[in-house]
């Protein structure tokens, strides 16, 4: 059986941010939360965003730390329900829409975040969540519209809550945000977009929607990360980048891939989780290719690349002045086993388009290296 949802209003282009206060309005919203990072919080986004939710005032949490965490969501419920808090903005890349994800669903459910972990069944008990609106200010983890959160637990383990109840009500997706973002940022997160659509492209869930969706993001992210990177100013850029983002979000559904079932336990080694999968998509890509040869054939001849997908996405994160080797970011071959234990265990190995073991993540990881 096969389930397609999409949920979200998406209110998208360049201004869009000035529809916040009527956002509000829509969803009845008195007395929102809003949660940020203390990057967005410093280069003027946030004042920006809270003269749009006038003559609303939110309540701001503005110390998310970059791979967000049990105790920052601790401390948000407590603001939570101390100012009786009805809903949330979530402002920012993936961490803050993450943060954010975690409040709506622990204000409104009992026990601890771990009894939702979508890797011992919890995820299936999420019911219905606090109200959310989503405002990315980078073009990557399509976070603003996907149905999942990663956060790290107390124990530095990671828990995903995965369940299309968390799938923020409003998305205002206003390509201005993203135009201070760095360039390593946006070649990272834009990594990321690209690797959306790509691995829920490859994924054997059926869903032709999505793949048409996947398909586009592919091309779109493919022909405008590059001019995105090395010219932050270009508005056509910035646009169509956010475009790819959300596409890559909306695609989620789909599943992802053994990229990014590597990506995780690798992360709690705090590397920018676009950086990781710049690395090790190109591999994962040689993995699966002789499973999936006529999907990956289609992602080339629809972008126009004229060499194997895995080598031109090697050559295009070389490019963008990323790191192509785990070596790079100081992994060593001795954590490697552990490693791919975890990618085994990940739910993401489910939706792979090729079965694979944890001596095959081992081997990938060893190319990564």
């Amino acid at each position: 059986m096969s389930l397609i949802q999409y949920l979200s209003k998406i209110q998208f282009d360049f201004g869009a941010i000035k529809l916040l206060s009527n956002e509000l309005n829509l969803l009845g919203l008195k007395r929102p939360l809003l949660v940020t990072d203390p990057g967005i919080e410093a280069c003027g986004i946030l004042e920006h965003v809270l003269e749009a939710a006038k003559p609303h005032l939110p309540i701001v949490y503005s110390k998310t730390t970059e791979n967000p965490n049990e105790k920052s969501l601790n401390e948000c419920l407590e603001i939570w329900n101390k100012h009786n808090c009805d809903g949330l903005i979530a402002l920012g890349g993936g961490s803050p829409i993450d943060l954010s994800k975690s409040i709506a669903l622990m204000a409104t459910h009992d026990g601890k975040l771990a009894d939702y972990n979508i890797k011992t069944g919890g995820s299936s008990r999420i019911g219905r969540v606090a109200p959310q609106i989503a405002i990315p200010t980078a073009a990557g983890t399509g976070a603003e519209i996907g149905r999942a959160c990663v956060m790290t637990l107390d124990s530095g383990r990671k828990c995903v809550a995965v369940n299309l109840n968390m799938v923020a009500k409003t998305v205002i997706a206003d390509p201005e945000l993203t135009l201070s973002l760095p360039a390593q940022l946006t070649a990272a997160t834009g990594i990321d977009a690209l690797s959306h659509s790509v691995e829920a492209y490859l994924s054997p869930s059926v869903n032709p929607p999505a793949d048409a969706i996947a398909l586009d993001g592919f091309v779109r992210a493919s022909q405008w990360i590059k001019k995105a990177t090395q010219n932050g100013n270009d508005r056509e850029a910035r646009w169509h980048m956010m475009m790819a983002s959300l596409q890559g979000g909306m695609v989620l559904q789909k599943g992802l891939g053994a990229a990014h079932a590597m990506a995780t336990p690798l992360g709690e080694n705090h590397h920018h989780h676009g950086t990781l999968i710049g690395i090790l998509l190109p591999h994962a890509i040689a993995f699966n290719a002789p499973s999936v040869s006529n999907k990956i054939e289609n992602l080339q001849n629809a972008a126009g690349l004229k060499k194997p997908m895995s080598d031109w996405l090697q050559k295009l994160v070389h490019d963008i002045n990323l790191p192509s080797r785990l070596s790079d970011l100081g992994e060593t071959a001795d954590k490697i086993p552990e490693i791919a234990k975890r990618a085994e265990e990940d739910h993401l190995t489910l939706t792979n388009p090729r079965a694979i073991t944890a001596k095959d993540y081992e081997t990938i990881l060893k190319k990564s290296l």
